[in-house]
């Protein structure tokens, strides 16, 4: 892909992979977890090489993606404070989602959406990683009261973390040329000046 020099960067190589590693496990824990959740799902199993070794890679996978998000979260996190523009931005997003987004609040590097979508992934791999150590009886022991609230928990922190990244994947594709800052870590002038215009200025210096 022929890119123009003026283009703005977005994220370094060593960020995009730390996304990527992040988004791979995701994949990886998903299919896992699934073929577990429900025997429709049990042919998933075949992806790690059959249910024993899915069984035995899934507690190290979700250890890798809690150890990545350490990384990713202190980079973030303060970029992902949200603000009462964000707030404006969020309860005024209908307009964009109807391509009416000319006139929606400026945005930073992140917009509300994104800044919602940090903190509920961040929260959600917390949780699964917590209640997962606690369901990890080779390695722990619990009290089978704390491992029965465990599995809850681990439930329903893994249904609204796939959620979640839908709706991340979803808005990344609906936005054109949003992957491509993923895949090369630049966007162009335009697509920052029209989605993140007050980002465009401080990246620009207009």
């Amino acid at each position: 892909m022929i890119r123009d020099p003026k283009d703005l960067s977005r994220y370094t190589a060593s960020q995009r992979a730390n996304h990527w590693v992040i988004g791979i496990c995701f994949i990886l824990l998903s299919a896992s977890g699934l073929s577990f959740f429900h025997p429709a799902f049990f042919p998933l199993t075949q992806l790690f090489g059959g249910p024993v070794w899915a069984r035995i890679l899934h507690p190290y996978i979700g250890v890798i993606i809690g150890a990545a998000l350490v990384p990713m979260f202190f980079r973030f996190w303060k970029l992902n404070i949200l603000t009462r523009t964000d707030i404006e931005w969020l309860m005024r997003v209908r307009e964009m989602i109807d391509g009416n987004d000319h006139d929606m609040p400026e945005q930073g590097k992140y917009n509300g959406g994104q800044k919602l979508v940090f903190w509920g992934m961040s929260a959600c791999i917390l949780a699964l990683l917590a209640s997962g150590l606690v369901m990890w009886r080779g390695y722990f022991t619990f009290p089978v009261g704390i491992v029965r609230v465990a599995v809850v928990v681990h439930a329903a922190a893994a249904i609204a973390m796939l959620l979640t990244a839908f709706v991340h994947v979803y808005a990344a594709i609906w936005t054109k040329g949003t992957i491509r800052a993923m895949w090369y870590g630049t966007v162009t002038r335009a697509w920052a000046k029209q989605h993140h215009r007050a980002w465009y200025r401080q990246a620009t210096g207009k």
